[in-house]
């Protein structure tokens, strides 16, 4: 469920919407939903799966392939290992765990761009990048944590 719902959401991002940074919420929603779901449903969200989402991600996107699977596998990998930790935590420690997460992704997506452009690519990008991903995740979360109520107890969903 967690990883066909990524995907719907990503094909969703991709339509033209008309949306401001329209282009830049894709990989911000992908980041966000890994993020999430591999800490509070792991086997829900394998790394084939990962894989797959950053695959799509990266063919739907603007970006040179690979900087997403590569960027969505660390943050898959980070949050399994964080796991312990941050699942018992309020929402504020989990955020705040995100925003830094989100704020390394933006930080290579910019590098490893800037690295297979051939060129520096300006700083302002990656800024706007981190401030819409750490902005998105609350909503995004929202959403997830009542689908992942739902899923946890289907009776009381």
């Amino acid at each position: 469920f967690p990883a066909a719902c990524t995907a719907l959401l990503l094909l969703l991002l991709a339509a033209p919407l008309r949306l401001p940074g329209q282009a830049q919420l894709q990989p911000a929603a992908a980041l966000a939903c890994v993020f999430f779901w591999s800490l509070f449903r792991p086997a829900s969200m394998p790394p084939p799966a990962v894989f797959l989402l950053g695959l799509l991600s990266d063919l739907l996107g603007l970006e040179p392939p690979g900087i997403n699977v590569l960027t969505l596998l660390i943050t898959h990998g980070l949050a399994v290992r964080w796991r312990r930790v941050l699942t018992g935590q309020g929402f504020l420690v989990v955020w705040l765990a995100f925003v830094a997460v989100a704020a390394g992704a933006s930080a290579l997506e910019w590098l490893m761009t800037s690295l297979l452009t051939f060129r520096l690519l300006p700083g302002s990008a990656a800024l706007f990048q981190f401030a819409l991903t750490a902005g998105l995740y609350p909503m995004l979360a929202t959403l997830f944590t009542q689908a992942h109520r739902g899923l946890a107890n289907p009776d009381q969903a």
